[in-house]
């Protein structure tokens, strides 16, 4: 990670403050249906408000190809930070233009103003230098808390943060913060958590862990890919055949950086997934041929929480199991609920992250008791991959 600036760094005293959040957030029939992204830029907008600062909150929203399409409007999004902030939010009908340089002009001291979708201008995702120019005119200062959007080079995420003082945010300086704990200047011994269904998606994500952590714990259908390429008959088990040559070159090369892989060596079996299957336990050379394994056994959890016992750090991305559907969640729930209880103890410092890893965590009701879980999904994975994204490298001093 770069060295970068954070608000304590900057005087936004009466300047107009441009806010790249990620107000990307569920919809149904006009509602925002979950607040967290929202509630999570909190801290920055409240900051900025309490110092003086004009506030300009821009972002995204769905994907309409640089035309305006009204259901994308942010107007929406606006009134529910409003009611978050508890505070009128304005709203401009545009991100750039007249429009837009009207608005800023209206507000006052402490003030927050949404700009509308910066896609409805596809100069925004071409990182175009002249949207980015537009963009800003508009202020004095640029604040990038929108670490889920770091790993696109757009240019409210990138080619602005060339022309004006920039800083990230509190929640853009915490991921950050953890980020960096949890990889780069670690308490080892090190335990990453990596669950899903494929081998193929997270190639890139496996091949940096086996060389920066101690132990490297598979689950999911994954982990069915990894056995399989052992050797070991899965049944009906979700396998990836075309990856077995790849499973046994991690393996190997997890081998020559020191970092253990575990697997499961039992698994909870079905012939069916659905809610409320018949199901066993069983060692995992022992999956019936008409059964697929879906969830990691007793003992492998056993296993998995005496090796979280052993480490001081732990990064987890993906389910062990087919959580969505019981009694397919119980060893996800099991081996969270030991992490989370280790984090609370001051043994184990928990960095989590992953669109599927957040849900599983929510369910395991351990969201709140990690370390740090971030919400963001592409950017989460990319750092994990040890990519460079470029809404973070933009920020460097």
């Amino acid at each position: 990670m770069p060295d970068f600036k954070t608000l304590d760094d900057i005087d936004v005293t009466d300047k107009v403050v441009l806010v790249r959040a990620d107000l990307n957030v569920p919809m149904k029939d006009g509602h925002v249906t979950d607040a967290t992204r929202l509630e999570r830029l909190v801290p920055t907008l409240h900051e900025l408000e309490q110092k003086g600062a004009k506030i300009v909150v821009m972002s995204h929203f769905g994907r309409p190809k640089g035309k305006v399409v009204p259901e994308m409007s942010l107007r929406p999004v606006a009134e529910a930070l409003g009611k978050i902030l508890g505070a009128p939010v304005a709203f401009s009908k545009d991100c750039v233009g007249p429009a837009a340089a009207q608005n800023v002009d209206h507000i006052g001291e402490g003030g927050v103003l949404v700009l509308e979708n910066l896609r409805f201008h596809a100069e925004e995702e071409k990182n175009d230098p002249a949207f980015a120019a537009k963009l800003a005119a508009l202020g004095d200062i640029y604040v990038n808390d929108a670490f889920s959007t770091a790993h696109r080079a757009h240019a409210s995420t990138e080619a602005i943060a060339h022309l004006l003082p920039s800083a990230a945010g509190r929640l853009m300086e915490a991921e950050l913060k953890a980020l960096g704990a949890a990889l780069e200047a670690p308490k080892r011994p090190v335990a990453a958590v990596v669950g899903g269904a494929k081998i193929s998606t997270k190639l890139e994500l496996l091949g940096n862990l086996v060389a920066k952590v101690d132990r490297l714990i598979l689950g999911g259908g994954m982990a069915n890919t990894f056995l399989a390429a052992k050797g070991v008959a899965m049944g009906k088990s979700l396998v990836e055949g075309e990856m077995l040559d790849e499973a046994r070159a991690i393996m190997a090369k997890a081998d020559g950086a020191g970092c253990a892989i575990l697997l499961p060596t039992d698994g909870v079996v079905a012939k069916e997934f659905k809610e409320g299957a018949a199901s066993e336990t069983v060692s995992v050379d022992a999956i019936p041929g008409d059964a697929m394994m879906l969830d990691v056994g007793p003992d492998s959890v056993r296993d998995l929480k005496a090796v979280l016992s052993e480490c001081h750090t732990l990064v987890w991305n993906g389910p062990l199991g087919a959580f969505e559907i019981a009694p397919f969640d119980a060893g996800t729930s099991a081996v969270a609920q030991e992490a989370a209880r280790l984090t609370e103890a001051g043994a184990l410092m928990s960095v989590a992250g992953g669109g599927d890893t957040v849900a599983a965590l929510a369910k395991a009701g351990v969201l709140d008791r990690f370390t740090y879980v971030s919400t963001a999904g592409g950017a989460f994975l990319e750092w994990l991959e040890g990519k460079t994204l470029p809404g973070v490298a933009a920020l460097a001093t």
